[in-house]
């Protein structure tokens, strides 16, 4: 399955220091270069304190060598805060992706613009870690962009997280997938959140 990216796709990921901000980018960057044969590159930021604060991850996506690193307008937005939204929503392309937090964003819908939400961080809780929403995210991340097979996300996520947590990972990974599957078909449009427990089979 060939990648439906485009020949040169800038995304940009933020949150808050402590939500694996800088770890999901390096799984989508990480899926490309190495599973994928194709060319990432990957820019990180953090606020004045590492956790709690506003951080961000920047990359650059091609089927061809990337030879500048950094993004102007991206044509995809991953946030998982408020702050990250009002800081970096209005970089947005015009016609470009929005892809939240659903829980902790209230993102404001405009015309030619998809948006996508998930409550990745409930998600994470039924698995009894709320630390892997961000792999949640990523999960969904690949489900609503199809920028890259499924099977090369989840040999990144394998082997970007710490060694003995990698199924807990890929549990994570499968519940965003699967949310995603659900959501594809119906963007800008806010859902009836549904109660945690729906996410534990």
């Amino acid at each position: 399955m060939k990648s439906r990216a485009m020949p040169r796709t800038e995304i940009r990921i933020t949150g808050f220091g402590g939500q694996g901000v800088v770890l999901a980018g390096h799984i989508i960057g990480r899926a490309f270069a190495i599973h994928s044969g194709q060319h990432a590159t990957m820019i990180q930021s953090f606020g004045p304190e590492a956790r709690g604060s506003a951080c961000s991850a920047t990359l650059v996506v091609s089927e061809t060598e990337v030879l500048y690193p950094y993004i102007k307008r991206p044509d995809i937005l991953v946030v998982m805060s408020a702050e990250g939204y009002e800081r970096y929503a209005d970089d947005l392309k015009d016609d470009g992706l929005l892809v939240y937090e659903q829980d902790l964003v209230r993102p404001e819908f405009r015309k030619n613009r998809r948006a996508f939400g998930i409550p990745s961080t409930r998600i994470a809780e039924t698995l009894g870690r709320s630390i892997v929403q961000n792999i949640v995210m990523v999960g969904f991340f690949a489900g609503v962009t199809s920028l890259i097979p499924h099977q090369a996300m989840r040999e990144a996520v394998r082997g970007s997280v710490p060694v003995g947590t990698e199924e807990l990972n890929l549990e994570a990974f499968e519940k965003g997938l699967a949310y995603a599957e659900g959501e594809i078909v119906r963007p800008e449009i806010q859902m009836t959140r549904p109660a945690p427990e729906e996410f534990a089979t």
